[in-house]
């Protein structure tokens, strides 16, 4: 993936990339690309799609890894927090029930 496909798609995704940031992003979505054409050659033939594990599959047990962020560090960079709670824009507005 050359720097001038990398830069139209950080100007598609509005990132500011410098050129080393450039480099990295042309470097990972070149692997990313190289995976998924591994995957596209993968026999699959007789495998029904699934978006989920198939029942028993075994699953990972969920542990708490010790990281929390506070609910005043996540509101911090917030636009608009009020009582504790993000404050969003509506999504309707003037909807009459």
């Amino acid at each position: 993936m050359d720097r001038d496909e990398v830069r139209r798609i950080a100007a598609l995704a509005r990132l500011e990339l410098d050129d080393d940031a450039l480099e990295q992003a042309a470097r990972e979505l070149a692997g990313i690309l190289a995976f998924v054409e591994t995957l596209r050659r993968l026999d699959l033939e007789g495998f029904e799609p699934s978006a989920f594990a198939p029942p028993g599959a075994p699953l990972r047990e969920d542990v708490p890894n010790g990281r929390r962020l506070s609910n005043e560090a996540a509101l911090a960079a917030a636009p608009a927090a009020e009582d504790g709670f993000f404050l969003v824009p509506p999504i309707v507005e003037n909807v009459n029930p």
